[in-house]
């Protein structure tokens, strides 16, 4: 695994875990914050790959 694989997937499950903890202090279900976070740390693996090359 390359440097810049793991800075992608490190700073894409720090968006993750932080929109799920912002969508259970919105007073979501856990099962919300779950998929909240999932999508956020999907969506952002294929804006970093872009942004850092």
């Amino acid at each position: 695994m390359t440097v810049r694989t793991a800075l992608i997937l490190l700073s894409s499950a720090a968006v993750g875990a932080t929109t799920g903890g912002l969508t259970v202090l919105a007073d979501a279900g856990p099962a919300a914050a779950v998929l909240a976070g999932l999508a956020a740390a999907g969506a952002s693996v294929s804006a970093l790959h872009a942004l850092i090359q």
